[in-house]
């Protein structure tokens, strides 16, 4: 049980540094907080509601991840190094890849109804109920 408590405060602590250092993972708050209440107006089903959630979850962990590289990197050395550029770029392209990500199922989401159109259309004639 100490061992879990110790887990949970390390990991407190390191979303804590992350908010306090990195303006994109402060705006990737903002987003989540926008997000969860957006899920439950836009998705109708669970799952639905889940994914775009966990998308915004996914670029907030792929962002700590990048965050991680970034700091570690410049400890080991604040001079200009080749290799360990190309490992920053790939870290900041993974981040990229989820932004396109979380963008392309949220924009699926805003485009698609939130009722099926077939479900929905009920026409009155002549005082009785026809479905169309």
């Amino acid at each position: 049980m100490l061992r879990l408590l110790r887990a949970t405060l390390n990991s407190w602590n390191g979303l804590r540094a992350a908010a306090r250092s990195e303006q994109a993972f402060r705006e990737e708050i903002v987003a989540l907080l926008i997000a969860v209440p957006a899920a439950f107006f836009l998705a109708t089903d669970t799952w639905r509601r889940v994914m775009l959630i966990a998308v915004v979850v996914l670029l907030m962990i792929v962002e700590l991840l990048n965050t991680a590289i970034e700091k570690l990197s410049d400890h080991v050395t604040p001079h200009h190094h080749d290799a360990i550029g190309r490992i920053k770029d790939m870290a900041s392209a993974a981040v990229g890849l989820s932004l396109l990500l979380c963008g392309f199922v949220w924009l699926v989401a805003l485009a698609e109804p939130p009722y099926p159109i077939d479900a929905a259309v009920v026409m009155i004639v002549d005082g009785k109920n026809v479905s169309v």
